[in-house]
């Protein structure tokens, strides 16, 4: 099923999200519209929403990467594929490691397929979660893999493909490796939630904040403005490297402060209680970003304080809560994004 949400001319650079209507795919596709690209967005709406797309001068194709002719026609003539469509959460890899695989690493074979016969560049976004827990800190790429989960497992499968079709083939690809990624557009609700979002859900519904574990876990929090607009850049100028990159900001933060700086936000204490840990979890994850840098030199991230400020002050603006900060910081944080078109 296709749906053409608004015109567009044909005079741009044809650049293919799949997962356009996710969470870092819903600001990827602001971020190429404003970079003068034309842009077609592939996504089973089984994480994303049209409405994440409203107003936005795009095509959007329904369905999955996994129907090799989907890709190939949604493909035709696409100068760069950004590949995001994939099976989220851990905890959901281990209650079923087949959907996970089917989506995650067949489903990069085929898009990787459909790449490679029309010679067009790809970005593969893959997850800090493939180091497990090896390595000092920060972890640079060529630190050994040790999946923990059969989520890692499916984006360390995702990545080998990527780079094994850049190997074998000559496919210009860049295999990206995510950090703990958070903002506006991120799903909360379920049982999968990322932490942030479920974080900041539970602190504006007066609700307690579940910790699992003690909460001095650490990640390299890295908001989504920065990491769509080093995509995009990476489509626009099909970007490549022969190894994956972190694609992270090198920070290092725990639960605890990122709940001690929401309170500071919401301007009260708010409520933890901690649970058991979760299976499949690391402990601590920070990037190193020399790489990235060096393929990336314009790249920059907003600082945490700030970037927890307008993710927060974009729930509240969605809820119709009144955390203490104002929704006004959110459109410099999405770009292109109006107030009718966040709800």
């Amino acid at each position: 099923m296709s749906i053409l949400l608004d015109s567009k001319g044909d005079e741009s650079v044809k650049v293919v999200v799949t997962g356009g209507a996710g969470f870092i795919g819903a600001h990827l596709t602001r971020a190429l519209l404003a970079a003068g690209a034309e842009v077609v967005v592939i996504d089973d709406l089984s994480a994303g929403a049209v409405s994440n797309l409203a107003g936005l001068p795009v095509r959007l194709v329904i369905g999955s990467v996994t129907d090799c002719s989907l890709v190939e026609e949604a493909c035709t003539g696409a100068g760069s594929i950004v590949h995001l469509a994939a099976r989220p959460s851990v905890e959901r890899s281990l209650l079923d490691p087949m959907a996970t695989h089917t989506v995650n690493a067949t489903g990069t074979l085929t898009v990787l397929g459909v790449a490679q016969r029309a010679e067009t560049h790809v970005v593969v976004a893959s997850s800090s979660s493939v180091y497990g827990g090896t390595g000092p800190l920060p972890r640079a790429e060529d630190t050994p893999t040790l999946p923990r989960s059969p989520y890692a497992a499916s984006k360390l499968a995702a990545e080998s493909y990527a780079l094994a079709y850049q190997s074998g083939f000559g496919l210009p690809v860049l295999a990206a490796r995510l950090f703990n990624v958070f903002g506006p557009y991120q799903s909360v609700g379920h049982a999968y939630a990322a932490v942030v979002p479920t974080f900041i859900d539970a602190a504006l519904a007066g609700r307690p904040l579940t910790v699992h574990g003690d909460g001095r876990q650490t990640r390299d929090f890295t908001y989504v403005a920065g990491v769509a607009g080093l995509l995009c850049d990476a489509a626009m100028r099909r970007v490549s490297h022969p190894r994956p990159v972190n694609i992270a900001f090198g920070t290092r933060t725990d639960l605890l402060a990122v709940i001690s700086e929401l309170e500071r936000i919401v301007g009260r204490r708010l409520s933890v209680q901690h649970g058991a840990p979760r299976t499949g979890d690391i402990r601590d994850s920070q990037a190193d970003t020399a790489t990235m840098r060096a393929l990336f030199p314009d790249a920059a991230g907003l600082d945490l304080p700030a970037a927890l400020a307008a993710t927060v002050a974009w729930y509240a603006d969605r809820t119709g809560t009144a955390p203490g900060v104002s929704p006004a910081a959110v459109p410099a944080a999405v770009p292109g994004t109006a107030a009718s078109e966040r709800r």
